[in-house]
């Protein structure tokens, strides 16, 4: 256990090195604190949008089911490949050309001041429940590694990641994404590898799987997985593209390294999503009782099932880099929201609002440092709300928070790209109509009622809890956003006093955004000193070879630092070739 505390100390070390070198960076303006200025590389945008979609939910949570229902718990990450898809052809470089710095400004223009406020005072409060859900997956699983108070664990990483969010803004953010996907990527695939090994190969997770790889346990109507699919696609494509979540994009330097950024995490995420529940599905052959280990943790106890697999499997010191893939995935998740937050705040409330337009550049980066900080206590207090939970496995909270509550905000601020011609009440009447929906669906449209009306009798547990996530699904794309495109009928092209801006804004869309002259020399900078960082980490991850393990562990932890290494490498002397041909091109 001791070499698991040094792993992790080391991986803390790491992203308090990450905050202090990329501090400067965004120390400059608010732009550079809130998106980076926009100047960010493809690479580097394209992790922070794979990983804001990877959080400790996805090693906890959606192990848990991976881990008791098989297949199934694919349905979401094919969702998020259909999105990323439709985000490089698309979303993506649109969103980069909407030439804002927080996602609201982007409301602003679209749909006018009245709207901005509106968002502004559901999208906050919204961040702040999904980064609970996420905080609250890590102290779960970190409890159970160390045997320690969830609540303790709860405050000790909110306040790492508040530390990172404070000191160095989105460029320490999206830096720290970097660094995380790759300690996600060497655990992952180090954890697949052995997972294979030791249960002989994918053919014997589909032919040995209980209850049958493909359907998985309890399930008596296996076209409810075939409808779990399609809506969840349809939910993940709303999810990742639209205003809210245009952050991401927002960063990159032009138009077209947004649209490589979509590209790369969608290679990431197609790569990831069968490498992730390889050892869950591998644990419930070799493992079938590790649901049981941690009975303290309630419904939540398969939860730990990645967990249970490491320190069963996997070589001494694994638990401690697992522990930091976890860090990682809900920081990266976390520290977004809490940027994102207070982007939001100063941009569209104090300077308009609270201050009409008076404040410095200055005041403004020192109010979104305070929001950041009051947005990471109400995070961490929401994580311990949710801790209270204990009926509610991970999979569940997530699915319902995103459903019933994020639904029908997004609806409006997707189609908003597509359609043009809405009147100005659209879309904040689309979020009271989509929540009345939510409340149906809770109290009228539940699963035994919707089963009753096809003559499905005595559905399983689980059979209800895919029906509803369905029914919600399909409720907000046919009632909410169907609610959206009837609002069409109302428009009355005389008496939108927002038309002009909102003709600007479709005109901005449409208009590729190019890098800023000397942006070259901002590239270089991110090459050299993310290439450094990534040194740094696979010279700890190398140290981990003098652990005590079998020769084929220590051969585990070189190969995972050998890997590392070459991009820290190659990161490097891009950097050094790139200066080289800037000073030549300088001589000419």
């Amino acid at each position: 256990m001791q070499y698991d505390y040094l792993v992790i100390a080391g991986y803390f070390a790491l992203m308090v090195a990450i905050s202090l070198i990329f501090k400067k960076m965004a120390s400059n303006s608010t732009s550079d604190y809130f998106r980076g200025g926009g100047k960010m590389l493809w690479w580097m945008v394209g992790a922070t949008a794979f990983m804001t979609q990877f959080s400790a939910w996805t090693f906890t949570g959606a192990a848990g089911k991976a881990f008791n229902d098989g297949f199934a718990v694919l349905a979401v990450f094919v969702g998020n490949m259909v999105a990323y898809v439709f985000a490089y052809f698309f979303f993506a470089r649109r969103f980069r050309n909407m030439r804002v710095d927080t996602p609201t400004e982007a409301v602003k223009r679209r749909y006018g001041n009245g709207n901005e406020q509106f968002f502004t005072w559901v999208i906050i409060p919204l961040s702040v429940i999904n980064a609970g859900v996420w905080l609250n997956g890590l102290g779960v699983f970190a409890s159970a590694v160390f045997n320690a108070d969830i609540i303790t664990t709860i405050y000790v990483t909110g306040a790492a990641v508040l530390i990172i969010s404070l000191l160095s803004g989105a460029w320490g953010v999206v830096a720290s994404d970097f660094i995380q996907t790759l300690v996600v990527a060497v655990i992952s695939v180090a954890c697949a590898a052995v997972a294979l090994y030791f249960v002989g190969g994918p053919a014997e997770i589909v032919n040995k799987f209980p209850g049958g790889f493909v359907t998985g346990p309890d399930m008596n109507y296996p076209l409810l997985l075939v409808g779990s699919f399609v809506f969840f696609i349809v939910k993940q494509l709303q999810s990742i593209n639209n205003m809210q979540e245009s952050y991401r994009f927002l960063n990159a330097k032009d138009s077209n390294n947004a649209s490589k950024a979509a590209l790369l995490a969608l290679g990431m995420m197609v790569v990831g999503a069968i490498i992730w529940f390889i050892p869950p599905w591998a644990s419930a052959i070799m493992y079938p009782d590790a649901a049981s280990a941690y009975p303290a943790l309630g419904a939540k106890a398969r939860d730990a099932v990645y967990l249970v697999f490491a320190r069963e499997t996997m070589p001494t010191g694994t638990v401690g880099l697992l522990m930091a893939g976890l860090f990682a995935a809900t920081m990266s998740s976390m520290d977004s929201a809490l940027n994102r937050n207070s982007g939001i705040f100063v941009r569209s409330f104090y300077a308009p609002i609270m201050r009409k337009g008076q404040a410095t550049d200055k005041e403004q980066l020192r109010a979104g440092q305070i929001a950041c900080l009051v947005n990471g206590i109400l995070v961490i207090l929401m994580a311990q709300f949710f801790n209270s939970l204990k009926h509610l496995s991970l999979f569940d909270l997530m699915m319902q928070v995103a459903t019933l509550l994020q639904s029908p905000i997004l609806v409006p601020l997707f189609l908003g790209v597509l359609i043009r011609k809405t009147p100005k009440w659209a879309p904040w009447a689309t979020v009271v109509f989509g929540m009345f929906v939510s409340y149906l669906v809770v109290t009228v449209f539940t699963p035994q009622t919707v089963a009753n009306w096809f003559g499905m009798e005595n559905i399983t547990a689980r059979e209800a809890g895919e029906m509803k996530t369905m029914i919600t699904i399909a409720a907000h794309l046919f009632l909410t956003a169907g609610f959206y495109c009837l609002t069409t009928l109302f428009y009355k092209e005389q008496a939108d006093s927002n038309k002009v801006q909102s003709d600007e804004f479709f005109k901005d869309l449409n208009t590729d955004v190019v890098a800023a002259e000397g942006q070259d020399i901002v590239d270089r900078m991110q090459r050299a000193k993310l290439g450094t960082l990534v040194i740094y980490m696979a010279a700890g991850l190398c140290l981990m070879v003098l652990i005590p393990n079998p020769m084929w562990g220590r051969l585990v932890f070189f190969g995972c630092a050998a890997a590392v290494f070459l991009v820290g490498y190659a990161l490097k002397r891009s950097a050094n070739i790139g200066e080289i041909s800037s000073k030549t091109a300088t001589v000419r």
